[in-house]
């Protein structure tokens, strides 16, 4: 704990109150000094702290306790260090961009396409999200609905929230595992929405799914990078952030689905512990690059079924 090779030092009679105290423990740092006599308070051993010879933070405790608050000291250098090996950083599996890039082209595609008049009112209206619509089984439109916004502002909100996640998802779960669990998270959080309102209810783009996706990547990186060892308030941390993030963000304008943005967060955050017990590291780019053609294709079934059902 100390580079002194004789730590257990008597205190001299002008240094302090009273003779019979031993130094256990020297830091430049105060709250370092702090954290370990508050661990040896919580033992039972007496200590007591001052600032010695070139500034060093001293840890003084009576002489026949001395020994104990050793190895006291001991055990907690060794649970740090144990501690501080778990807080690692997560592996980066890519850089994100080959996943934003394709949900950027996802979510504009259809405003192109319409800008070409080659989408009939009938095709946008069956692909929305209609509560009465999907509980009668029109599945698809949990997933189309994601792929549809109202006005120019609404699409450019969606794409630059979604780019600053999208990355994080990227870098943390891969751009192909990473987008199709959002898509994942997007679908679920919209049926569940569909559950929680009326049948009249509607309600189009991707936020549900960005959220989903802020949601995920808290609860992974919860779950995986670490913090657990030290302490609730620490190990809660990046699901506080994520949190925080859906209430500054989420809640806001006349026209937002406030319960669509918290089910999808809430639908990300299960997919985001599910996805943390396996590694998505382990998946290579070949599989990364399936997963991200799986979202494609269940986004392109969607729309599928939504021609389909038009006859």
């Amino acid at each position: 704990m100390t580079d002194d090779p004789h730590p257990l030092r008597r205190r001299p009679d002008d240094a302090g109150p009273t003779a019979g105290w031993f130094c256990v423990y020297r830091s430049a740092r105060r709250n370092q000094a702090a954290d370990a006599a508050f661990m040896l308070t919580a033992v039972g051993i007496d200590n007591f702290m001052d600032q010695g010879e070139g500034f060093q933070w001293q840890l003084w405790v009576p002489v026949e306790q001395a020994r104990a608050a050793s190895r006291e000291l001991e055990l907690y250098a060794r649970d740090h260090a144990r501690a501080a090996d778990t807080e690692a950083p997560l592996p980066e599996i890519d850089n994100g961009i080959r996943g934003v890039l394709g949900y950027l082209a996802v979510i504009w595609m259809i405003p192109v396409l319409e800008g070409y008049g080659l989408l009939g009112q009938d095709t946008l209206t069956a692909g929305r999200m209609n509560a009465g619509a999907v509980a009668d089984g029109e599945w698809w439109r949990t997933v189309t609905a994601l792929t549809l916004h109202g006005d120019f502002g609404h699409i450019l909100g969606n794409s630059v929230f979604g780019v600053v996640i999208g990355l994080m998802v990227g870098r943390n779960i891969g751009s192909g595992l990473g987008w199709l669990l959002v898509l994942a998270s997007g679908a679920l959080g919209n049926a569940c929405n569909a559950w929680i309102q009326g049948d009249a209810f509607t309600s189009v783009g991707a936020s549900t799914a960005t959220f989903g996706a802020l949601g995920m990547v808290g609860a992974f990186m919860w779950q995986r990078a670490g913090h657990r060892a030290f302490g609730l308030r620490r190990s809660l941390a990046p699901l506080f952030a994520a949190f925080a993030l859906l209430a500054f963000t989420g809640v806001g304008g006349e026209n937002t689905d406030v319960v669509g943005h918290f089910t999808g967060f809430g639908a990300g955050v299960l997919i985001g512990l599910a996805a943390a017990a396996f590694a998505p590291d382990a998946l290579g780019p070949r599989r990364q690059l399936w997963c991200g053609l799986a979202a494609l294709a269940c986004i392109a079934g969607a729309w599928g079924a939504v021609i389909l059902s038009l006859g």
